[in-house]
């Protein structure tokens, strides 16, 4: 007898259980897509005999810009994937500090990266035994990501003549973030380290991103890298002295020569084409 009743309560527990279910509130009149088995679509397969001309550009992506604003996708921003990757050790990332480090030379370990942004701070607090007297405590504050406002990004223009066409790939990224003295004030830009980007496109294919411009073709963060949905400027261009803009023009001519070589890579695609 009293395994039929425990039977019975077990047969109404489910019920209630698929009851609860049922009752779920859906977002959405369609099922959606789960992104946790998402994968990244495949380059093309180049070959070098294919490519006639190539060019290496490094820009600038401000999150600051109306169009960059998904960078900042308050769920989850770009730096927080990119952070929380490289200290579980899923990507590697690279030494900003020595030369040439966007050819991703010294990888550096997960504590290194975990101290980047950390400041040490001292806060006065009430002694909790004593309420009259008061505790200097050292509190350390992590890494905050709203200072992470650019990225740095190094990618390869080339012209293939198997298609006849001009093609980009991203080569690595690299966040940048502002750094701040111990008194608040604003000492310049500190690249956090670089990240070889193919190394890092399985995960954002799994990673969604905002799209503004319709709420139902939801989108990856790879898909927005592959689609160049972003604005950026160029900082340098590859050549003989290894410089960037700033090193020979400022202000306005820096501006007008970044345009000066985007111009200078649709002209050469232009001239390029077989009539």
């Amino acid at each position: 007898m009293k395994a039929l009743k425990r039977m019975i309560g077990l047969l109404a527990l489910c019920v209630f259980l698929q009851n609860i279910k049922a009752q779920e509130v859906e977002a959405l009149p369609w099922q959606q897509r789960d992104r946790k088995d998402m994968k990244p679509l495949d380059y093309q397969y180049q070959r070098e005999r294919d490519v006639f001309w190539s060019k290496n550009i490094w820009r600038i992506i401000d999150t600051r810009q109306k169009m960059n604003l998904s960078f900042a996708y308050p769920p989850r921003p770009l730096i927080q994937i990119i952070q929380q990757a490289a200290l579980h050790g899923a990507i590697k990332v690279y030494d900003p500090a020595v030369e040439n480090a966007d050819q991703f030379k010294r990888v550096m370990d997960t504590s290194e990266v975990a101290r980047i942004g950390v400041k040490r701070d001292t806060v006065i607090q009430i002694n909790p035994v004593n309420p009259e007297k008061e505790d200097t405590v050292e509190v350390n504050n992590g890494l905050q990501y709203y200072r992470i406002t650019k990225y740095r990004v190094k990618e390869v223009w080339f012209f293939d003549t198997r298609t006849s066409s001009m093609q980009v790939r991203i080569i690595g990224i690299a966040p940048v973030m502002e750094d701040y003295d111990e008194k608040g004030n604003y000492r310049g830009d500190m690249t956090m380290y670089w990240v070889y980007f193919a190394d890092l496109r399985n995960i954002l294919a799994k990673e969604e991103v905002f799209n503004p411009q319709n709420d139902w073709q939801h989108i990856s963060w790879d898909d927005l890298f592959s689609m160049r949905y972003f604005e950026s400027y160029i900082y340098k261009e590859s050549n003989v002295f290894d410089r960037n803009i700033q090193e020979y023009a400022s202000g306005a001519d820096a501006l007008l020569e970044s345009d000066r070589i985007k111009q200078k890579i649709f002209e050469t695609e232009h001239d390029l084409w077989e009539y």
